[in-house]
């Protein structure tokens, strides 16, 4: 009973400078809202990323030759996959896996008659479901088929950028299995757009036929890709393909490089978090300790009452307490909505998203996500902090002795 007396004194000179009281709560609810805002939107952006890439390029799983050199694009017939085929049939009779097929990778150069640029070109079947983002993301003239033995795909994109349209013709020199490149005219089949700008940018695609010929490659490839269910199916799933000679990577694997760009920035946002609720716990200190100096009488008069120093700290205590719960659950609730909208409504970056490297797949427009679990963690540690800033103020009303409180009658 003693207790809830106490909270209804704490109540009760909360109210008597609502001015104040209010610009407290403002100050909690806005900056908690915004570190949740903020982190739902960071954690929306790397995993969209991270589906973006594993939905246009990287699949879930990928097997390749244990010699394979990614980052030098290698056509070398003993780093390339000797019968991709039969490795893509035993990965589809997995249950977890619901595509598989192999991709041949090669780098080359996309020329008209004024420019040219440098592309990485994609040999992929253009009826298996691996290719179904980029047969989706059609927007003119025709997708590949898979006996075509002159067309080319090429993004909206880096046709805009060449002054190119579905109909013309191109010439592509790529890299082969042997010392010299080769080079042949192509026509261009059709314009995709897989809204990932940095992709589409250096990204063509040829039918996977077409390309092992014409890099001389054989019946090869340089992976087989596949395609879950569910994503944390990928480790039973490299476990079932691993075998002598081949490398087996899963989506972690594969997307290094966004993982630790995700540490990097989670690092500075939790960095940017401290000093915004460090911010918030100053304001709640000023805040209670302008409402000691305002009530030094009171204290008098309840000390004299018999009221004891533990008491009185812990009537600070519970009005630090109330109007913490009120901040927070106003922040929750605001920093929510902020969620919801950038996750139905987005955040566009137009070309801003082409600046990141190919391996970054952000889309033009950056979508936040609910992280209720991690909401729940940050409403919990701003509460906590409040009552940590309190601790001070309550500390010093309770040095008030009660002559020198009375004094001041």
């Amino acid at each position: 009973m003693f207790i809830f007396r106490l909270w209804r004194i704490a109540i009760r000179d909360l109210g008597r400078n609502r001015r104040r009281s209010a610009l407290t709560l403002v100050a909690v609810m806005m900056g908690l809202a915004l570190i949740i805002a903020l982190h739902g939107f960071e954690m929306g952006a790397i995993q969209g990323s991270i589906d973006n890439n594993i939905r246009v390029q990287s699949g879930h799983v990928q097997v390749r030759g244990a010699s394979y050199d990614e980052d030098k694009v290698s056509l070398k017939w003993e780093d390339l996959l000797e019968d991709p085929q039969a490795l893509a049939a035993q990965a589809q009779s997995l249950a977890e896996v619901r595509a598989a097929a192999p991709v041949l990778w090669a780098s080359g150069i996309l020329g008209t008659v004024e420019e040219s640029v440098g592309v990485r070109v994609f040999g992929i079947d253009p009826s298996s479901e691996m290719a179904a983002p980029f047969r989706e993301g059609l927007v003119a003239g025709e997708f590949l088929a898979p006996d075509d033995r002159s067309g080319v795909l090429i993004s909206r994109r880096l046709a805009r950028s060449l002054g190119l349209t579905a109909g013309d013709d191109v010439s592509l020199l790529v890299n082969t299995s042997g010392e010299q490149p080769d080079e042949a005219t192509f026509r261009i089949r059709g314009l995709y757009d897989s809204g990932t700008p940095a992709f589409d940018e250096a990204t063509i695609f040829l039918p996977l036929a077409k390309a092992q010929t014409f890099t001389r490659a054989g019946d090869r490839a340089s992976a087989v890709v596949v395609v879950l269910h569910d994503q944390e199916d990928a480790d039973t799933v490299a476990s079932a393909l691993r075998a002598p000679g081949f490398d087996v990577m899963t989506w972690r694997d594969l997307n290094q490089l966004m993982l630790q760009a995700t540490e990097s920035a989670m690092g500075i946002l939790y960095i940017l978090y401290l000093v915004v609720l460090a911010i918030v716990a100053v304001v709640v200190a000023n805040t209670l300790l302008m409402s000691v100096f305002e009530r030094t009488q009171e204290m008098g008069i309840l000390a004299a009452l018999g009221m004891k120093g533990r008491q009185i700290m812990a009537m600070f205590l519970m009005e630090s307490a109330t109007l913490g719960a009120i901040g927070v659950f106003l922040g929750v609730l605001l920093g929510s909505l902020g969620v919801y909208y950038l996750s139905t409504e987005g955040l566009y970056l137009g070309d801003m998203a082409n600046m990141t490297s190919a391996d970054l797949t952000y889309g033009e427009t950056m979508y936040a996500a609910f992280q209720w679990a991690d909401t729940a963690v940050l409403a919990v540690v701003c509460w906590i902090i409040m009552l940590l800033a309190s601790l001070y103020p309550a500390w010093f009303a309770t040095r008030k002795e009660p002559v020198d409180a009375l004094r001041a009658l």
